[in-house]
């Protein structure tokens, strides 16, 4: 049963009808029917009857209790320069130890990772290890920080939480790449620990990024807003894909909201798109329009802006 899995562990930021003392997060008020528990670790809200999971596939409902199956079970694990991430202002020419572990909480059309997000930790193989075997790594790799990415940490943010801690004892520094789309509460927790971010802003257009993604955009901005908030290093990627977010106009609104919002001097990845997953029918962006686009976030105020995917 799954509700056995050896990496089965007690997940933060729930509630349940069974008066649950550790029910918690922004959206505590919300109805929870009977028999269920209501996740509030991510904007989704998910009301998970017992034996199942959410929309990320990591979290499920046991036993009127919700629980992480994305605890010491990375699928994938390796050294990446930090430049990768991408991260061009935050510990530059340094190597990071990366991880990620299976599922995801978005849907996005054009996933380049789709082989382990699209999939939950008990479908697929995975290594064995702790949180304090990660930092082992990192220590034996000599790497200044731990990343975590490849897929939707949020996902696995106990595990994410559990080795930032251990990390930061030991002098490593702590990076997330992320979708954005997690809920004040927990990610004002991760704050602690989290040195470094790089939140992929895919449109701004809320149509579009449902239509993409699967999910609302909103949220995302209140995520960039709170890592600054929060004093976290911040580095914003946006990938223009044809059709979805290569509209100009659009572009520019994203880039005098950022602007506006203090963001000026956060550094903005314009990346180009190569056809995958469910856009394989697509064209690769127009080296034109990245080089447009980078003129305009100059011209709108933006001190750092570079193309990538070139």
């Amino acid at each position: 049963m799954i509700c056995n899995n050896k990496y089965l562990h007690p997940a933060k930021y729930q509630k349940s009808t069974s008066g649950n003392k550790n029910a918690q997060g922004d959206r505590e008020k919300a109805e929870v029917t009977s028999g269920t528990v209501l996740c509030l670790l991510c904007p989704h809200n998910c009301q998970l009857k017992e034996g199942q999971k959410g929309i990320c596939r990591t979290r499920i409902n046991c036993g009127g209790q919700l629980y992480t199956l994305a605890w010491n079970n990375p699928c994938s694990i390796c050294i990446d320069p930090i430049e990768k991430k991408p991260l061009y202002h935050f510990l530059p020419g340094t190597k990071v130890l990366s991880l990620a572990t299976a599922g995801c909480n978005l849907r996005c059309l054009n996933c380049q990772n789709y082989s382990i997000s699209q999939f939950s930790p008990d479908a697929l193989q995975a290594h064995n290890l702790t949180a304090q075997d990660i930092v082992n790594k990192a220590i034996e790799h000599k790497t200044e920080s731990i990343a975590y990415t490849y897929t939707e940490p949020t996902v696995y943010f106990e595990y994410m939480l559990e080795i930032a801690k251990l990390a930061h004892q030991n002098g490593i520094k702590n990076v997330m790449v992320s979708n954005g789309y997690i809920n004040r509460e927990p990610l004002l927790e991760l704050c602690n620990y989290l040195d470094a971010a790089n939140i992929d802003l895919k449109t701004f257009n809320n149509n579009t990024h449902l239509k993409l993604t699967g999910a609302k955009l909103q949220p995302v901005l209140e995520t960039l807003l709170t890592l600054k908030e929060a004093g976290v290093w911040l580095e914003i990627t946006h990938l223009m894909i044809p059709g979805y977010s290569d509209n100009l106009t659009l572009f520019k609104e994203m880039c005098q909201w950022l602007v506006t919002n203090g963001f000026a001097q956060t550094p903005l990845h314009i990346n180009r798109f190569f056809p995958t997953f469910k856009l394989c029918d697509s064209k690769p962006t127009s080296l034109t329009t990245l080089r447009d686009a980078k003129k305009i976030a100059l011209e709108c105020g933006l001190e750092h802006v570079y193309n990538g995917n070139i």
